[in-house]
């Protein structure tokens, strides 16, 4: 699981990862950053050369499925299997580009918190 939000390591809902494993920080190519004030959304911009940054994790079937209940999967977030930039595939949470249209670029592609 890529994870680049509320779900990161010293974030509100890390808890939610507890008993996955951490494999370390990863960047995912493509995507465009967006906030939204208490968590952030991120939206597929393929051939968009922006680098999305977070951590990567193996979660268990379970847990799966408890994140998609968490994030609203499918109808707030859709979970797609993506492959990472320089890395594996692993499962992501995406938005959709009409969600985010009145919403700030986070242009860094890094997520610091809810503002």
């Amino acid at each position: 699981m890529f994870v680049y939000g509320s779900l990161k390591r010293h974030q509100a809902n890390h808890a939610w990862l507890d008993g996955a494993a951490w494999l370390g920080e990863a960047q995912l190519a493509g995507v465009k950053l967006f906030d939204l004030g208490p968590f952030p959304m991120a939206v597929a911009c393929p051939g968009d050369a922006s680098l999305l940054h977070g951590e990567l994790y193996r979660v268990s079937g379970p847990m799966l499925e408890r994140l998609d209940r968490f994030e609203g999967a499918p109808r707030l977030f859709q979970r797609h299997w993506l492959e990472l930039w320089q890395g594996p595939f692993a499962w992501v949470y995406l938005g959709r580009p009409r969600q985010v249209r009145h919403s700030p670029l986070v242009a860094s592609g890094r997520w610091q918190g809810a503002r």
